[in-house]
């Protein structure tokens, strides 16, 4: 990038318009205004100071990550980070692989916990089933369904 700063600068010193250099680069002329400016007013091509800390990972390490959590669903955030840092060597915190993987829509969720059926469990629900099924709707609005509590009517 700093070799074609240093084109565009040549271009135009060597007497080129700021449109010429823009249609034979195919670059916009605002970003090649904005350079000669800043060329003109200190000297220097490289990007100026940005504020704010510097993204410790790139996009492809992100994509590892968004891959690896897709893999292995239940994976956590810490394990992530630890097979990102063997991977590619980069150390990232367990908060960091929560927010990049919130970035692209993944978000931590609990499993749901409830009593195992057993065998015998699948086998009543399947003959109760198919006891009932041929029920008419008739039939089924007299029958009161419950979140298995109990009530005292």
């Amino acid at each position: 990038m700093i070799f074609l700063r240093g084109r565009i600068i040549g271009r135009l010193e060597c007497g080129r318009t700021q449109l010429e250099v823009s249609e034979e680069l195919g670059i916009a002329q605002s970003v090649i205004s904005r350079l000669w400016q800043r060329f003109q007013d200190d000297g220097n091509v490289s990007r100026c100071y940005s504020t704010g800390r510097p993204r410790v990972t790139t996009p492809n390490e992100d994509r590892y990550l968004e891959v690896t959590a897709k893999r292995n669903r239940r994976s956590t955030a810490s394990d992530l980070s630890r097979q990102l840092s063997s991977a590619t060597g980069t150390t990232i915190s367990r908060q960091t692989v929560y927010r990049r993987l919130g970035h692209i829509g993944l978000y931590a969720c609990r499993p749901v916990r409830c009593v195992p059926l057993t065998a015998t469990h699948c086998r009543l629900r399947l003959a109760w089933s198919r006891e009932h099924a041929l029920r008419t709707p008739l039939q089924w609005s007299c029958v009161m369904f419950s979140d298995e509590s109990r009530f005292s009517l």
